[in-house]
């Protein structure tokens, strides 16, 4: 449930509503110039950073990884 909800924030397919596949231009394509186009861009990638990071802490352990103990034992980190 976490993934198909991280995948329809992020508005990756197949929740991807904002350009259809028989359009030949995307809408926000269109009505955004060049500045505009690209802080969409940064916040839309924002939006994926943000929710790999939740995956990993939520379900990866984070900065806990499984086998970062035995890994690091012997080293003072």
């Amino acid at each position: 449930m976490f993934i198909v909800s991280a995948l329809a924030e992020t508005n990756r397919a197949p929740f991807d509503l904002t350009e259809g596949e028989s359009e030949l231009v995307s809408g926000y394509n269109v009505e955004y110039s060049s500045m505009s186009f690209a802080l969409f861009f940064l916040a839309e990638y924002g939006h994926i950073i943000l929710m790999s990071a939740f995956t990993t802490i939520l379900f990866l352990g984070g900065w806990k990884a499984p086998m970062m103990e035995s890994i690091f034992k012997g080293s003072v980190v």
